[in-house]
């Protein structure tokens, strides 16, 4: 029954301040940008001159372009940004807890040896712990890794949840998964009150005991014979034949309508599922997308909530209120209707403080998608987003469901008959001839699959919102080494180039469907990958100049030269302190530009290639999972913000080379200051090279050290420090003999 609060909104948008001043100083920059193309065309070396340094300066010149177009693109996102304010007060009084709508939470696994299922089932129950009605939330786990070690550990977690989740409400626990709770609690006093501090022991040992236990099968790599003959999910592995070639495995752990699944004081548990999709070698299974279909059908004869939360296995639950936030969105009478999802930021516990490989995303989550959020809503992130279910299954805005969606709900069955179907919908078979992975559920046939769906849906006539709250929704594991960084990026930017190339591309399949400042947001994210080809010319071309005194910048007597440096010192102060502003720090920013020209220069470089290749048919894109766990050695040297090197990588030879590339041209350009004639004149016409390939050495630091000064186990390989070397050497010679 609907009482106090009626009419009030849910939520409250609020424009950033600043706007005006903003784009005023905006559109100095642009002016700064406009110029710096008429110099470079007005500059151009005739022919005939010097035929290196006219072609190295029309290259110049279509860097310069693709920067000040892609600048103008990232105004988009930063022209209108919002902010949003939930009321969960008002949502309360409004909704009693059997008119709240029922939500579907599907935490998602591949693979049990870099997703380890203690980290697994530790955000199992978090999401279970939610502060809301247990008879309305359903929780399903979809292990793509078809792991008996994964379903172990949930059978551990799903008894260890009838202590938890009272011990969660009684004490009002944050965060609420296990292992964040106890080390979250390890670095406070003991609780003083008596009967709290005698529970919390209590809760400890029991989930270190679960801990253990779980660890030790884990180690063992199987399952104990004994174990095994307490639970009859087990015996559906007998069929079983690798990850790849399995048939359906579908266990109903705790069945919520069951007037036994109750916790220690009696209350309702919420439902929780376990799924791993049949696989067989000859059907494409489509990664992540497939499993989340799966798992929308197989939630639909089970629970059908209305709304569905996805995370990813390592993304727990930081804030037990988060559903409440969303719903305040979703229920909103009078501006909720249109709302077809709400993405929460991805944070990472493990973050250091300084950032050392930009995975926080900072300016992307505080600033970039607040101003997506200004034009319609941002883009889909794959985890901690709450969508709704007919959504997700098709329906336009202000349509209804589809006839598939509609033949796929069904009534209240029994178990059996739940088993039955449950296992057809999750078949290997059941979408040929559908429209799943079309028009209805997760997108199919591109690595970010989560971004051509949150667009195809935006495209429709719906809408979305960012919502940011102070304590964040989520937490998750940050990659601890440059490679899986760099690797991660790569995954990301040829997803979103491979779908600016495809019929969903923004810039015409999203013509006049969305709004312009959205689509150019799109593009924004769309065009990392080709950011490559500009980057690593501007990095390469103005430091081999040096070697010939070849001056590609205006003479430091030149009033030509304020331009550049206007744009320049603008751009990166304010870089700054949108960067502090954001919750940075200074050496942040800084760690956040080298991997700027680190992913630039080797993720999005082999993410621009195999993109390429991929749209000609000599390639096919594949899934890479990040890994969640690392070495004790790896991650003390990532505490203490060593860069990991530790392994032979194309990206790193790349990398190397640019560093050894540049070192050489800086040493000769001193050399030549110092040594040769007309020492004025040197400094007069290439003194803006000389401080640009300075600075791509000191960005390069960490990268000299480990080639040639580390001696720990996450040093550059020597093979790479040979190789990036001559490589370097042989590419100076060249230009240096040849031009």
């Amino acid at each position: 029954m609907r009482s106090k609060g009626h009419g009030l909104p849910l939520f409250e948008t609020k424009r950033a301040k600043g706007r005006v001043t903003y784009r005023l100083f905006a559109s100095s920059i642009f002016v700064g940008i406009c110029l710096i193309w008429v110099y470079r065309l007005t500059h151009i070396p005739k022919p005939g001159q010097d035929n290196a340094a006219r072609w190295a300066w029309i290259g110049l010149l279509a860097s310069e372009l693709w920067f000040g177009f892609y600048w103008i693109l990232t105004q988009a996102v930063r022209w209108n940004r919002v902010h949003r304010i939930t009321f969960k007060d008002r949502l309360s009084q409004r909704y009693e807890n059997d008119e709240l709508p029922g939500v579907d939470v599907f935490v998602c696994t591949a693979d049990p040896t870099i997703e380890p299922p203690i980290m697994v089932i530790n955000t199992v129950l978090s999401v279970m712990a939610y502060d809301f009605p247990a008879e309305k939330l359903s929780v399903y786990l979809s292990d793509d890794g078809g792991s008996d070690l994964t379903f172990y550990a949930l059978l551990e977690a799903s008894k260890f949840a009838k202590d938890w989740i009272p011990y969660c409400k009684e004490f009002d626990v944050e965060p609420r998964s296990p292992a964040a709770y106890f080390k979250f609690m390890s670095l406070l006093p003991p609780v003083s009150e008596a009967e709290q501090a005698n529970k919390f022991i209590t809760i400890k040992k029991l989930y270190k005991d679960m801990e253990n236990r779980i660890e030790n099968t884990t180690k063992l790599g199987r399952i104990p014979e004994e174990e095994k003959s307490k639970h009859k999910g087990f015996s559906q592995w007998e069929s079983y034949l690798s990850r790849r070639d399995h048939d359906t495995i579908f266990q109903i752990v705790i069945d919520g309508k069951d007037a036994d699944a109750k916790d220690v004081f009696g209350c309702t548990l919420p439902t929780l599922v376990y799924l791993a999709r049949e696989k067989r070698p000859h059907y494409h299974h489509n990664f992540k997308a497939g499993a989340m279909n799966a798992l929308i059908r197989v939630s639909s004869k089970i629970s059908n909530g209305e709304i569905i939360l996805n995370v990813d296995c390592d993304m727990y639950s930081n804030n037990s209120t988060s559903i409440r936030d969303a719903l305040c969105f979703l229920l909103d009478e009078e501006k909720g209707h249109d709302i077809a999802f709400v993405q929460f930021p991805q944070k990472f516990e493990n973050n250091t403080k300084n950032d050392l490989y930009g995975t926080e995303l900072r300016v992307l989550n505080k600033v970039e998608f607040s101003g997506m959020d200004g034009y319609g809503g941002p883009l889909y992130s794959g985890t901690g987003c709450f969508h709704r279910r007919n959504v997700l299954c098709g329906t336009e805005f202000g349509g209804e469901n589809n006839e598939e969606e509609r033949e796929i709900i069904g009534g209240e069955l029994s178990v059996r008959d739940l088993e039955e179907n449950v296992r057809g919908l999750a078949s290997c078979a059941y979408e040929e001839n559908t429209q799943w992975g079309k028009e209805m559920g997760l997108k199919y046939g591109c690595p970010v699959e989560d971004v051509i769906t949150g667009l195809s849906i935006q495209t429709r006539g719906w809408k979305s919102v960012f919502f940011s709250p102070s304590r964040p929704a989520f937490m998750g594991v940050a990659p601890t080494t440059l490679l899986q960084t760099l690797v991660q990026h790569k995954r990301w930017s040829e997803g979103d180039f491979q779908i600016l190339l495809s019929k969903y591309s923004p810039a015409w399949y999203a013509h006049n469907k969305i709004t312009l400042g959205l689509q150019l947001g799109y593009c924004c994210y769309c065009l990392w990958a080709p950011n490559c080809l500009a980057t690593l010319y501007y990095s390469f071309v103005p430091s081999l100049c040096l070697l010939k005194s070849i001056p590609l910048f205006p003479p430091i007597s030149s009033l030509w030269l304020i331009p550049f440096a206007y744009v320049v010192i603008a751009k990166y102060t304010y870089s700054l302190a949108e960067f502090l502003w954001s919750g940075g720090t200074i050496f942040g920013w800084w760690n956040e530009q080298r991997m700027w020209l680190y992913k630039r220069a080797s993720s999005y470089l082999f993410a621009f290639i195999d993109t390429i290749l991929n749209s000609l048919g000599f390639s096919e894109s594949a899934f890479v999972i990040t890994a969640k766990v690392a070495d004790k050695d790896v991650s003390e040297r990532y505490e203490k913000e060593i860069m990991e090197f530790g392994t032979s990588s194309p990206m790193f030879t790349i990398l190397s080379v640019l560093a050894m590339v540049n070192l050489y041209c800086f040493v000769g350009a001193v050399k030549e200051a110092v040594m040769g004639e007309g020492v004025v004149k040197f400094y007069e016409t290439v003194l803006v090279q000389i401080l640009l390939c300075g600075v791509l050495i000191l960005i390069n630091l960490p990268l000299y050290q480990g080639l040639f000064l580390r001696k720990d186990k996450g040093k550059m390989p020597s093979s790479v420090a040979v190789k990036s070397a001559a490589f370097g050497f042989f590419f100076c010679t060249c230009f240096a003999f040849m031009y």
